[in-house]
């Protein structure tokens, strides 16, 4: 076996190939690498071209095959690594139905690994090309982390505006970074170094791009078992920080142990002692949780360890952490409210989650595209077009072209539920006016404000100077509770 039996011209072919095989699927360098193997003619569908790359991709494999130059172990470097990713090509497109199938079984199973009945075809066919059975398992796992991670992302994240097209790119590159020879020399284990802080107004769909990037995590595979030894549901944990108190969100974090505090009658394993080796924990709100709590975050991030509460038994935490808010950063760690230190660990990247206004405004036909996307999954299968038709046309006329959703996604599923349900959609105009130091005055002078009003007006000022609830509970001498409730109030005032 020599390489020598494979023509320029055909090297040629194999390294477009393996510069394709590792492509960001969500970029445009991968559609012009797909057209320039397919051959296809101008004006082809996405699945045309996908089906003539497949069968030259084929063919070529059988030739090399018939000649005997298939066998990755007579060949050395470079043109070894071409020949690999060209044979890992067509290998993953070969059982990528497989991957599909079984990603729905996971979803439909949940927690409990499923059994994955082709792995052995699909690591059989790899040694045949040369592949020590270790390569072959790591590859095998890389393979169902390369689909999951599209599946979620594209699924998760719908929208063909740019701001959406360039967002999934991106989330991609947090899964595998932007060159994936690094992910495959050594990262694909060493991710949780990584954590990634979202950012977007509230209902932008932050909490689905971090499921996208906690779904996608490498699960090694167990050949012995016959499967992967976890699920990428428990992969995934989330918790909102601002819905804790300081002292219980210590416990649901770290943990406790018996006796720690009053109430605290048995062992409790927080989220981080929940995580799984190669989980990602989601935590939302960032923005509001209080110093010494972030204190507490940092030393995770730093040193990798935690104490569960009343414990002195150092825990270690081998998971990533991606963080979200909605809250400025900037301007907290100015003011103090929000330690420096934390912010540095916290981004290895910062992505930020486009508005819907912004989408809207890209593309016209991004609000169909979420309409149909949100019935879809409300019915749970293909809506025909006469019905999100009708829902786009009450959109339009009870809101009308110029709505700048203030609530973002969120706001436009909760729209389109409306409609389902009453046939319209009334919402609460915001006029700008006065900011909140100018209403407080305001009605404080004319006495037009109740206990309550005077209460959430206070609370919602204190709230932008603090920054956090734990402040303001502490200052106005609140339930914290309390206090969120009565921000919230004056927000919707």
């Amino acid at each position: 076996m020599t390489v020598a039996k494979i023509t320029d011209q055909e090297w040629t072919f194999l390294e477009t190939v393996a510069r394709a095989a590792f492509a960001n699927p969500f970029g445009d360098t991968r559609d012009d690498l797909d057209i320039l193997i397919g051959g296809a003619s101008p004006g082809s569908s996405p699945d045309e071209i996908l089906i003539s790359v497949l069968t030259r991709v084929a063919t070529q494999v059988e030739s090399l095959r018939a000649r005997g130059v298939a066998d990755l172990r007579a060949v050395e470097g470079n043109r070894r690594e071409v020949l690999r990713r060209f044979f890992l090509f067509h290998v993953f497109h070969r059982y990528v139905d497989h991957f599909d199938r079984l990603i729905q079984a996971q979803l439909q199973a949940g927690d409990k690994p499923c059994r994955v009945g082709f792995a052995g075809d699909t690591l059989g066919e790899m040694a045949r090309f040369g592949l020590s059975e270790d390569e072959a398992e790591r590859t095998f796992a890389v393979f169902y982390q390369l689909r999951r991670a599209f599946y979620f992302i594209r699924n998760g994240l719908v929208g063909s505006s740019p701001s959406m097209k360039a967002l999934r790119r991106h989330l991609w590159d947090c899964v595998f970074t932007h060159d994936i020879r690094w992910f495959e020399a050594g990262l694909w284990n060493r991710m949780e170094e990584f954590s990634i802080l979202l950012l977007g107004e509230t209902g932008t769909g932050k909490g689905a791009a971090a499921a996208a990037i906690g779904r996608s995590g490498f699960i090694p595979y167990d050949r012995a078992a016959n499967g992967f030894p976890e699920s990428f549901t428990r992969n995934f944990v989330a918790i909102n920080l601002s819905q804790y108190s300081e002292g219980v969100l210590e416990s649901e974090l770290f943990g406790h142990k018996k006796g720690a505090f009053t109430g605290a009658v048995e062992n409790h394993e927080g989220l981080f002692s929940r995580c799984a080796p190669h989980g990602v924990i989601f935590l939302d709100e960032i923005g509001d949780v209080s110093v010494p709590v972030q204190i507490k975050l940092l030393q995770v991030l730093q040193e990798r360890v935690f104490y569960p509460v009343g414990s002195h038994e150092a825990r270690r935490f081998s998971g990533r952490i991606v963080a979200a808010t909605n809250r400025p950063l900037d301007d907290m760690m100015l003011g103090g409210r929000f330690r420096e230190d934390l912010y540095y660990r916290l981004c290895s990247d910062v992505v930020t989650i486009p508005p819907l206004r912004e989408r809207l405004g890209e593309d016209p036909e991004e609000l169909d595209n979420l309409i149909a996307a949100i019935l879809s999954r409300v019915a749970g299968q293909q809506v025909p077009a006469r019905e999100r038709q009708l829902v786009k046309k009450v959109i339009r006329r009870d809101v009308g072209v110029d709505y700048d959703w203030p609530g973002n996604v969120r706001e436009l599923e909760q729209a389109v539920k409306r409609i389902i349900l009453t046939g319209r959609y009334q919402v609460v105009r915001r006029e700008k006016g006065p900011g909140r130091v100018d209403r407080l005055a305001a009605g404080m002078r004319e006495g037009a404000l109740g206990a309550e009003e005077l209460l959430a007006a206070y609370c919602g000022l204190l709230y932008d100077t603090c920054g956090t609830y734990e402040e303001v509970a502490r200052r106005t001498r609140l339930d914290r509770r309390t206090v969120k409730k009565y921000v919230q109030m004056g927000d919707h005032a």
